[in-house]
């Protein structure tokens, strides 16, 4: 499926991942509508219809009258290492009302083709990569391994699944397909990952916390998630459960030695917690069979490209 001229509908475009994505979207030569609860950012062009809303009271009208052929849902609320008290209310309004009134009105979208859902690997059933010592090697995790979200944000992401799923057993009123891409650790510019807060404060010459070095993740660049979630558009034969991830797992620790080289000053405090290890991975085979593509960016020259930014940002 090209993507030249074609109308585009991007949730949540302004963040690290949509920021990417709008930018090679644009490099396409696709109609671009962007909605975000945050002002427009200042690197897009004029040539993006920026909407700046919040989705969870979104009027259909706005989606209907523009037509879109494809739909990237990003728009979400995350509290990876914490939920607090408060994300009770901010999950239920920016991840499951959100995404049903998203989906509510791509559903009267009569040209639309395709609606690429940003999922989680926070789906997964977490007794199958969470231990109680750390793990001598990762579990790759399968789209067909058992679910279980890990916490609240897990469980809403898998509630718009089961919504996308229950459309589908309607195609003649709705037949569109529907992409869910369940995607591992990112990273990248302007993110508020262990990865990009290690290096603001190493920028910045301050110490961090840091607890379970021995944690190992899927780290993938948010450029990199943006190339997968277009290659998946691109792909006549992507739907259903796709997993987004490099493939390949790093620990912590591994981690601070690769920013240590690019900033050796980085001051790390490391906090004893009693939890459990986790060794996640991504099992990219179907991934890498719809789309002929895999992740390219290194960790090494992830966390460069975060300096860059960073002391640019800074500077």
């Amino acid at each position: 499926m090209k993507l030249k001229n074609q109308k585009i509908v991007v949730t949540g475009g302004a963040g690290v991942i949509g920021r990417e994505l709008i930018k090679k979207l644009e490099g396409k030569g696709a109609i671009v509508r962007c909605f975000d609860i945050n002002p427009k950012p200042q690197i897009f062009s004029e040539k993006i219809d920026y909407c700046q809303e919040d989705l969870s009271k979104l009027n259909p009208i706005e989606f209907i009258n523009f037509n879109p052929e494809i739909i990237f849902h990003l728009a979400a609320t995350f509290e990876r290492t914490k939920e607090e008290v408060n994300f009770w209310k901010f999950n239920f309004l920016n991840n499951i009302l959100l995404s049903h009134k998203v989906i509510d009105a791509a559903k009267e979208c009569k040209n639309l083709q395709k609606f690429i859902f940003a999922s989680s690997y926070l789906i997964y059933d977490p007794t199958l990569y969470l231990f109680k010592k750390p793990s001598s090697k990762p579990v790759k995790l399968k789209e067909e391994d058992k679910i279980n979200p890990r916490n609240l944000c897990g469980a809403a992401k898998l509630y718009t699944e089961k919504e996308l799923e229950y459309l589908s057993n309607f195609r003649e009123e709705y037949p569109f397909n529907s992409i869910l891409v369940r995607i591992f650790r990112v990273y990248g510019r302007g993110s508020k990952d262990v990865i990009s807060r290690c290096i603001r404060a190493g920028i910045k010459n301050e110490e961090i916390e840091l607890f379970l070095k021995e944690n190992s993740f899927d780290y993938i660049f948010a450029e990199d998630v943006a190339e997968g979630l277009l290659r998946l558009a691109e792909s006549d034969k992507a739907q259903g459960i796709v997993n987004l991830g490099s493939g390949r797992s790093k620990r912590i620790k591994e981690i601070i030695k690769i920013i240590k080289k690019q900033i050796p000053s980085l001051k790390i405090r490391e906090v004893i917690k009693k939890d459990l290890f986790e060794a996640s991975c991504a099992d990219i085979l179907k991934l890498k069979q719809l789309t002929n593509w895999e992740s390219r960016t290194t960790l090494e020259q992830g966390i460069k490209k975060i300096l860059d930014y960073e002391t640019k940002q800074r500077s």
